[in-house]
């Protein structure tokens, strides 16, 4: 009878052997995952649009286009009123009547508050009574002197005597006018127990009550009035763009000038420029410039922060582009300008005024001209691009004229102008 016996060398040659089994199972797994059961990578370009590399890209396109642009000058200016004033009384006294309520429109001479009048109107009875005995003593000294005239004609009194007689009129008459001006002094003091408005505008917050007793010397006096039609608004230039200002004011007289918002995303009025300060700051190199808006709607208020767009000049004819189209690099701006076999070149440009959202093109670009709106990050030179229409009537979207066809893209849309371009994207033979 045959007894295997289980030997230490027979149980390492079987572990050996297992281990020899589970390592070619592991490896042939791991080849048939990365080799057969995961499909071959497509390499893709860097662009949003995600074209595999060996494809062509698509771009959205816009044409560049033959339009008017308004060179203007950006500020940050604030809201002033042409005038304000504080309406304080004239003379002390309690006051006894308002006439006016808070945020009250109000007209140059209308009634706003009354003073306690009883003082000034005793004060006038007793000028008008000195008045009248003046009055009486002048009469008499008219009579008399008619009397020393006639004697003396006839030479009954002595010339002297009549000369005195004169003298005493001329100092009661005198005394008349110094009662005569006592006389008005106390009527304009009555008069002052009115108060009314010097100006025409807006009433703010009541700041006294009835009862109260007011005085000239009072600071924060009765109630401010501020002039809201027309209204101003401060703003300052540096000192740089004082020229062109100065130009523009003697070719035009006073430029148009437009309030916006603190946004820049609504206009909130539009005026001209009224005058330019007459030195400059020392301390920040600016000067100050005033324009006047009509403010019909009250959309412009006292102390308000608004940004200006002075209009210097306008380009005419200039060749325009989307902001968006620009790009920049180490050597400058440039532009992806479409040929018409609907390959991508880089084009150098100079830039020129903005409006908006469009820039003028000086140098480097012809209208009709197609340049890449969207999906500028896939482009190189020399490469063919498909071509994406969008939405009609996209009013970022101009038919080509120069043979080229017509493409569509929608405003504001484009890649941001990025702070450098790749490597394959700068010009050959050009260096960055």
């Amino acid at each position: 009878m045959n007894t295997s016996v289980d030997t230490p060398s027979r149980r390492s040659r079987l572990g050996q052997w297992l281990i020899g089994a589970v390592l070619l199972f592991g490896g042939a797994g791991l080849v048939w995952y990365y080799g057969i059961g995961q499909p071959a990578p497509v390499e893709r370009g860097g662009g949003r649009f995600g074209a595999p590399r060996g494809e062509k890209p698509p771009v959205r396109v816009v044409s560049a286009e033959r339009r008017n642009i308004a060179v203007d000058l950006k500020a940050l200016g604030t809201v002033t009123p042409i005038n304000t004033v504080t309406v304080r009384p004239r003379l002390s006294g309690e006051l006894i009547r308002v006439h006016f309520t808070e945020g009250q429109r109000v007209t140059a001479g209308q009634l706003l508050a009354e003073i306690d009048p009883r003082p000034y109107q005793v004060a006038l009875a007793q000028a008008e009574g000195v008045r009248a005995e003046n009055d009486a003593r002048l009469n008499n000294a008219r009579a008399d002197l008619a009397s020393f005239q006639s004697l003396f004609d006839r030479q009954l009194i002595p010339k002297q005597q009549l000369t005195a007689q004169e003298a005493l009129v001329k100092g009661i008459e005198g005394t008349a006018q110094s009662n005569d001006a006592q006389l008005n002094n106390a009527k304009l003091q009555l008069s002052f127990t009115r108060v009314v408005a010097p100006i025409a505008g807006k009433l703010g917050l009541r700041l006294v009550d009835v009862g109260n007793l007011v005085n000239p010397g009072d600071a924060s006096g009765i109630v401010v009035i501020t002039q809201m039609q027309p209204i101003s608004v401060l703003f300052t230039v540096p000192e740089t763009d004082l020229p062109a200002v100065l130009a523009a004011m003697r070719r035009e007289g006073n430029p148009a000038v437009e309030a916006w918002d603190r946004a820049e995303t609504t206009r909130l009025a539009t005026g001209t420029l009224r005058t330019v300060d007459n030195q400059i700051d020392t301390t920040t190199g600016t000067i100050r410039l005033r324009a006047v808006f009509p403010n019909e709607n009250d959309i412009l208020f006292p102390n308000q922060f608004v940004n200006i767009n002075l209009n210097l000049s306008t380009l005419r004819e200039a060749t325009v582009v989307p902001s968006a189209t620009i790009q920049r690099a180490s050597f400058g701006t440039f532009v992806y300008v479409i040929k018409p076999d609907n390959t991508a070149t880089i084009r150098k440009v100079v830039l020129g005024a903005a409006e908006g959202e469009r820039v003028a093109v000086t140098e480097g670009l012809e209208p009709g001209e197609r340049v890449v709106l969207e999906g500028v990050d896939a482009l190189r030179e020399g490469i063919g691009v498909e071509i994406v229409t969008g939405s009609a009537g996209d009013p970022a979207t101009r038919p080509a004229t120069s043979g080229a066809p017509p493409a569509t893209g929608a405003p504001g849309a484009g890649a941001p102008a990025t702070g450098g371009a790749p490597a394959a994207a700068q010009p050959k033979g050009r260096r960055p």
